[in-house]
């Protein structure tokens, strides 16, 4: 049996008992030293002998006051101001009882003797203490029968985890990881802080086998890139629920979930990553994303690193975002991969072309756009300048470039839209499929799917806001549906249809049954730790409350115009045969929306647009879309 297990394996009641044999041990200790201290010389024996009885006497009462005051209860990782309290309290009684029996028995020893005795002893008992504790935590990092944490951020989440972790003896927390510069070298909460970028090295040197992301307060997008970077290095990944949670009567510890969004969804997960026959599209090419500090093009970033691309282009607009992007792909190619950050809008035609050329481009991946449904509504000539002539721009620029494949980044909004966000990004669908039917070199595609968990507007971080903030949690309406997916789903099977588009097709992702967002809601606040207060449970923690619907939002999604489904070489994805707009009339679309533009008249331009969606895609009463066919023919993949 290791020292581990055989310390895991003491009872309280032996561990009790090894405290009061280690507090009885230094009772002749500090009896002998008093004496030396206190007549100033290193030979008491003659006092020593001649005391003995008083020796006797406080061996025989220092357990009674020991027990009596819970001393042998702390344990060792409780170490800290109420344990030197109450040892201070115990040694200053004993030296109060040594006292009363020599003055009863007459032994004739001065009363500054006892001072020395409590003083020598309570340090004895206490440096006793300090050197179990060493040797446990000694054993501890040593041992494979205990599991070490790193503990990422050391904020207040953090060191109140790490009071917790010490409470439990199967835990043992090594250290802080945080990126503040402010705290490397210092030491938290009694574990030492090591920056961000030397993760690699301590939780190599440090045996950490799990890692606990002490960061409620950080975004989803956060907390995914850090759990995947802990995945990384072979650590299991934990998260703390949000700081509000941390005051309930539950333990902390108990709290700790793995960072898994997937149960919300009550379905089986899609196949993600592309895998090694879609990864041969982007090994060794270069590859330029649209939108790349952006949720999904943050994703498709990652992936396509995954399949070692020559050269990764991050198109970003914010500056803020394409900082973030660039810093994670740097790290996470380790400089295998050449990372270009380009800072602008994909509406500069010049600098979009110019781009495309000096990288020498081989795919695009368009995710760039605003998907804010409400804002652009309230926005649209930003929503159409930026979705649908962005597009227009970029794929033409691509075309004229010689770019060998473009994939555009669609929404299930775009079906039958009722809003100027779904008329903007069909607008953006019409522009590439006209391209496609003229343009041999450049084999354009288009893929489609619904919402994304976690996304920047997805209702999850709402969602998640709210809960941690007490509630209430608000949808529009309880009746509300959506398709829903995980980031790595969705961008996984992207990939997969942009690696296998031969040009003009339009990729429609199988999502499975849409997600009632009440539901949606009320998984979400069971998963976090709380009840759902309502009729039936008046007394829950999290009430949900209904807003109405917002201007252009509708009841359901759908994910087809058409009726006209194929399948392909993957289970997951179809090809959707849908009406398009001639040469001349996708002209006359373009002229109608930058002379609105140029008016600067949002009703001219809501009106063109609305004009040439419904056009082409005949409104009809509002449905849901079938599931995927069985047994169509499939597209064989390049």
């Amino acid at each position: 049996m290791t020292w581990a297990r055989l310390v895991l394996s003491l009872t309280p009641a032996r561990k009790r008992a090894v405290f009061i044999a280690a507090d009885m041990a230094m009772i002749p200790v500090a009896y002998v030293c008093a004496f030396a201290v206190f007549n100033s010389t290193f030979a008491p024996l003659k006092e020593v002998a001649h005391n003995a009885t008083l020796l006797l006497m406080l061996c025989s009462v220092a357990p009674l006051l020991s027990i009596g005051l819970g001393v042998p209860d702390f344990r060792l990782k409780d170490l800290g101001r109420p344990v030197v309290g109450r040892l201070a309290v115990f040694s200053a009684l004993l030296g109060y009882v040594a006292y009363v029996f020599a003055s009863v028995g007459e032994l004739g020893i001065r009363p500054g003797y006892h001072i020395v005795f409590s003083l020598t002893y309570l340090a004895l008992i206490g440096g006793c203490r300090v050197v179990m504790l060493h040797l446990l935590l000694s054993i501890y990092r040593k041992s494979a029968s205990v599991t070490r944490v790193l503990i990422y951020g050391a904020g207040q989440a953090g060191m109140a985890l790490a009071a917790s972790l010490r409470g439990r003896d199967d835990i043992f927390p090594v250290a802080f990881v945080d990126d503040n510069a402010a705290l490397n070298g210092l030491v938290v909460a009694g574990l030492p802080v090591f920056p961000g970028r030397s993760l690699d090295e301590v939780a190599v040197r440090l045996r950490a086998s799990r890692a606990i992301l002490a960061m409620p307060s950080a975004s989803a997008h956060r907390q995914s890139f850090l759990s995947r970077r802990l995945k990384r290095l072979g650590l299991e990944v934990q998260t703390v629920p949000a700081f509000s949670q941390l005051i309930g009567d539950e333990g902390l510890v108990e709290r700790l979930v793995p960072v898994c969004v997937q149960s919300l969804m009550s379905r089986d997960a899609v196949e993600g990553p592309a895998l090694a026959a879609e990864c041969r599209a982007y090994r060794g090419a270069s590859v330029l994303v649209t939108g790349a500090g952006g949720t999904i093009g943050l994703e498709l970033c990652r992936q396509v690193l995954a399949c070692g691309p020559r050269t990764l282009v991050l198109f970003e607009l914010n500056e803020l975002a394409l900082y973030a992007a660039e810093r994670e792909m740097q790290l996470l190619s380790d400089g295998a991969v050449e990372v270009v950050p380009v800072l602008g809008s994909v509406c500069d035609a010049t600098l979009v072309a110019r781009t495309l050329r000096s990288q020498a481009v081989d795919t695009v991946l368009h995710a760039a756009a605003y998907k804010h449904v409400p804002l652009v509504e309230l926005n649209p000539a930003a929503g159409l300048a930026n979705n649908t002539l962005g597009t227009a721009t970029m794929a033409q620029c691509a075309r004229d470039a010689g770019v060998g494949r473009f994939v555009l980044i669609s929404s299930d909004k775009a079906v039958r839209p009722v809003n100027v966000m779904g008329m903007s990004k069909r607008l953006a669908e019409l522009v590439v499929q006209d391209l496609a039917t003229r343009c041999g070199q450049t084999r354009f595609s288009i893929v489609r799917f619904g919402n994304v968990l976690g996304s920047s507007g997805s209702v999850l971080p709402l969602f998640q806001d709210q809960i941690a903030s007490g509630g209430p949690v608000t949808l529009t309406d309880e009746h509300v549906s959506r398709y829903f997916m995980t980031i790595e789903e969705a961008v996984g099977l992207v990939l997969r249809a942009g690696s296998f588009g031969k040009g003009g097709e339009v990729f429609v992702l199988d999502m499975g049954e849409p997600v009632r967002i009440l539901d949606l809601a009320r998984r979400l606040i069971l998963a976090s730790g709380h009840s759902v207060r309502d009729a039936d449970n008046p007394d829950g923690d999290i009430e949900i409350v209904t807003t109405g619907l917002r201007p252009g939002e509708k009841l359901h999604e759908e994910l087809t115009v058409s009726d006209k489904i194929s399948g392909t070489a993957h289970p997951k994805i179809a090809v959707v045969h849908e009406p398009i707009l001639s040469e001349i009339e996708m002209a006359a679309v373009l002229r109608d929306l930058r002379e609105a533009l140029h008016a600067d008249d949002d009703t001219a331009l809501c009106t063109a647009a609305r004009y040439w969606v419904h056009e082409r895609d005949v409104a009809v009463p509002e449905r849901r879309s079938e599931r995927f066919p069985t047994g169509a023919a499939p597209i064989a993949a390049n």
